[in-house]
């Protein structure tokens, strides 16, 4: 066997395409991720072949030292095992060296969550005399409504959406698809969009997506990033916001509804119930506000009242 990284991380990367569908967005994740773990090795003079788990523990050590947190810590490493277990199983390795190598402990984390008052705000801070007014608005209130990931939405086409049914076809990791009901406000947003829409001279290529930017591109998911922050702090929102905030709001306001964990988790395109139990977060005056409307120890002393 020809000790040759290159051609051992080529393999790999044609293994998470092919073997494990990745999309592009996540490919380019798992390789810069990668990347750290080869500069740290060609800096100690190691190669994958001959490392040991003390090389690796030495590897998460220096995440830590040079300020990454412990939520991307915990995903770097994960994608070290995913390669390790590779090379085993590709015999590249007769070992994983990765196997006991633990990631830091992470506390509870709890995202932001907009209430729908707040994202009212938000879309009524926009200006919509200026030319993107009205799809920034848009964009607001079909992450809320739908709650796709932002590579979902900038990727949204013409083609998918079906206003008289009233959903939109989505394609989510892994190119699997799920249908996602859209909320008549939504429709008129994007109404209100396609109006403005028809004045640009759209480039070749760009014709079937939703959202375009003044020169007739489709749009990235760092310039929705950006519009939304410079957003809330105009709403005067003080919460550190992104496009998944809009997501979890979606998903949290439907919990908060009445609606049922498995719903939530098809509608946001989880493959695990795992993934969506972190949408469950309710603060503990709406849980204390439940039992005391809803407990009969309460409503008996109530009814005495």
């Amino acid at each position: 066997m020809i000790n040759d990284q290159s051609s051992m991380v080529k393999a790999y990367v044609r293994y998470l395409k092919l073997q494990r569908n990745m999309s592009a967005n996540t490919l380019d994740a798992y390789q810069r991720d990668l990347d750290k773990l080869l500069l740290f090795l060609n800096h100690e003079g190691k190669d994958v072949v001959t490392l040991e788990l003390a090389d690796l523990q030495t590897f998460a050590t220096s995440l830590h030292d040079i300020g990454i947190g412990p939520r991307s810590q915990c995903r770097i490493l994960s994608g070290v095992r995913s390669f390790f277990r590779f090379l085993q199983l590709d015999g590249w390795r007769e070992d994983d060296p990765s196997e006991l190598l633990e990631s830091p402990v992470l506390g509870e984390h709890l995202p932001e969550v907009l209430s729908t008052e707040e994202v009212d705000r938000l879309e009524a801070s926009i200006d919509v005399s200026k030319p993107e007014g009205h799809r920034n608005r848009a964009i607001i209130e079909v992450l809320f409504s739908c709650g796709l990931r932002v590579s979902e939405l900038v990727n949204l086409k013409l083609s998918n959406l079906y206003t008289e049914e009233q959903y939109v076809r989505i394609f989510g990791k892994g190119s699997k698809e799920r249908l996602v009901p859209i909320s008549e406000k939504a429709l008129q947003e994007l109404k209100d969009w396609f109006a403005c829409r028809k004045q640009l001279k759209i480039k070749p290529g760009e014709e079937d997506y939703v959202f375009l930017n003044r020169r007739g591109t489709h749009l990235t998911r760092t310039m929705i990033l950006i519009m939304i922050k410079q957003q809330a702090e105009e709403a005067g929102i003080q919460k550190t916001i992104s496009p998944h905030t809009l997501r979890h709001s979606f998903a949290t306001a439907l919990l908060e509804g009445g609606a049922d964990l498995r719903v939530i988790q098809a509608l946001l395109g989880h493959e695990s119930i795992g993934t969506t139990e972190i949408y469950t977060h309710i603060d503990m005056s709406t849980l204390r506000e439940e039992i005391i409307n809803h407990h009969p120890r309460n409503m008996k002393s109530k009814s005495i009242q």
